[in-house]
Parts: C-alpha cells; sequence; structure tokens
C-alpha cells in the first residue's frame, strides 16, 4: 500500500553499517477501528531486526521479524481472537516479516520499499520515513504505513474489523 512520502523527513544517515535493532526500545504501534467507528489501538513485538546502511543509501536495507502472539490492544478477548485463525493464525504463523530492500529520497521527504509477510503472504509496502537520525553508533527512526488487511487473507469480520491498520514504528537500533 502506498503511502504519500512526508515532505518534513529528517534524514540524517549514519556511517555505513549493519545496526541491530533495540527491540526493548522500539515499538511498532498500529491505530483501527471496530464496528467502523470505535477506535482501536495497541502494539506488535519486535522479535529481532537489523538495519544495513549503504554506502549508497539507496540500497541501504532493513530485515524486521515481529512475534505475531504480541499483538496487544488491552482487551483479553480481541487479542485471543485476533490471534486465532480467524485472524492472525499464529499458530502456524508465529511471525510477521518486514524486508524493506530501497530507500529512496526526494524534495518531497523519503519512504522505504520493501515486502511484509503475514500470515504467510507476502506484499509490497511502502514506510514513509518520518524521521531517521544517527548519532554514533545509534540510529532513531520513525515511519508510518497503511496496511489492508485483506489483502493478506487477514478477511474474517468484514464489517466488525477495519480493513486498513495504520502502523506507526518507532525503531532504535545500535551497533
Amino acid at each position: 500500500m502506498n503511502m504519500p512520502i512526508s515532505s518534513a523527513a529528517e534524514l540524517s544517515l549514519p556511517a555505513a553499517g549493519t545496526y541491530v535493532i533495540d527491540p526493548a526500545a522500539s515499538t511498532v504501534r498500529f491505530a483501527t477501528r471496530a464496528l467502523g467507528l470505535l477506535p482501536v489501538h495497541g502494539t506488535f513485538g519486535i522479535s529481532q531486526g537489523r538495519i544495513t546502511i549503504a554506502e549508497t543509501p539507496e540500497a541501504s536495507s532493513v530485515d524486521v521479524e515481529m512475534n505475531a502472539a504480541s499483538f496487544a490492544s488491552g482487551v483479553q478477548r480481541r487479542d485471543d481472537h485476533v490471534r486465532s485463525s480467524d485472524f492472525l493464525d499464529v499458530e502456524r504463523h508465529p511471525t510477521i516479516q518486514f524486508r524493506g530492500q530501497s530507500l529512496d529520497q526526494s524534495a518531497q521527504g523519503a519512504s522505504l520499499r520493501g515486502e511484509l509477510t503475514v500470515c504467510g503472504v507476502t506484499k509490497p509496502v511502502v514506510v514513509a520515513i518520518g524521521s531517521m537520525v544517527g548519532e554514533g553508533k545509534r540510529i532513531t527512526a520513525n515511519g508510518t504505513a497503511t496496511i489492508d488487511r485483506y489483502a493478506f487473507g487477514v478477511s474474517k469480520a468484514k464489517g466488525m474489523a477495519a480493513r486498513r491498520l495504520k502502523i506507526t514504528l518507532d525503531i532504535v537500533a545500535g551497533r
């Protein structure tokens, strides 16, 4: 799902190299709606990941793995249902993976093009980068993407649960 590229992106790429994502300091948040009206917010936990800054920034990459069972919205009954075979089917698909393969920069901002795998289905996704700052051996970055759950075969509860989720990433990585 393509997102508009932020015009206010702050991009200060760190030195070339591989940076390991700190799962405890990083967050993956989502926002969606239930019954078309009620806001639903929550998080996914990052299991592991790395950011590789290439000598040519456009060749940089990101690999992130999230624990599908870490889905948390604050309502246990809903969380259990989303983890079930009706939605994420965490027994058969324990991870959600993102592989970013192309960093695009323009006067309008920056975006990371990649592929997201949910429930064994892989689709292209564009993350609009809000900021990326390199501070010595540390990177902090944030971005957003909109995910169409139907594209990944997660289509139960049509009309009850929204089709799209807004994902917000706040990432911290170090060498």
